[in-house]
């Protein structure tokens, strides 16, 4: 199943240690089945932090959920049993998760339902009232794998990072018309002859890891040189 992982940057290897406690499932790295949903996300984080909107895909061996050596839960949708796990994950402050699973596949609560939690914990709205508002809610869907076991599950697709140089190459050209008043071909005639471009599409130079902006700034300084 391909799934998809919205932030800042390129992933190109998962750090279970930078990510955040308090999340739906707990402590984990968090992908979905639903491309416009980590578009969704991705735009959330790069507005805060001014970087480049970037979507990690990944290829999920869906053998997980048959894998006797791994500890996996799955909800179907919002219900009871769902509900009182995000609440006991997003009250859990420490770095460590109160449960054992390796993956947990399921709804989000979103930020709309989010606050809904925050007034089910705080006691300002009942259980039923609560599950019987999130019956017409939009489907949603996560995975988050919170053990480095389960990560051997999730392998990056080949065009994920030709689709980054893409990206990069179409800002950046964009950028050289709008900052230096040429026409789109000269931009295009400068960037993809340059020796920036060839050390970005070279992947084994991880040039392509780095914002498009701090590329950018390397292009012209080659630029001006020559």
């Amino acid at each position: 199943m391909r799934v998809y992982h919205g932030s800042d940057t390129y992933i190109h290897e998962i750090d279970l240690q930078k990510c955040k406690p308090a999340k739906d499932f707990g402590r984990g790295f968090y992908v979905t089945k639903i491309k416009s949903h980590a578009e969704d996300m991705a735009k959330r984080v790069a507005r805060w932090s001014k970087k480049q909107i970037t979507v990690t895909e990944f290829e999920f061996d869906e053998y997980a959920w048959e894998d006797a050596e791994l500890n996996v839960l799955r909800f179907d949708g919002y219900d009871e049993k769902w509900l009182d796990f995000v609440v006991a994950n997003r009250a859990r402050k420490q770095s460590n998760n109160f449960h054992d699973y390796d993956i947990v596949e399921g709804p989000v609560a979103d930020d709309r339902i989010a606050r809904r939690v925050t007034k089910y914990i705080k006691g300002d709205i009942s259980k039923n009232d609560f599950l019987s508002d999130l019956t017409h809610n939009e489907s949603t869907h996560q995975v988050c794998f919170c053990t480095l076991r389960s990560l051997q599950m999730l392998e990056l697709t080949d065009d994920v990072t030709n689709q980054i140089v893409e990206d990069i190459s179409e800002a950046i050209v964009g950028a050289l018309v709008a900052n230096e008043g040429i026409s789109t071909i000269e931009a295009c005639d400068k960037y993809y002859s340059s020796v920036i471009y060839k050390n970005l599409e070279d992947t084994t130079t991880d040039l392509y890891l780095k914002p498009w902006q701090e590329i950018y700034d390397l292009l012209n300084q080659e630029l001006n040189t020559n």
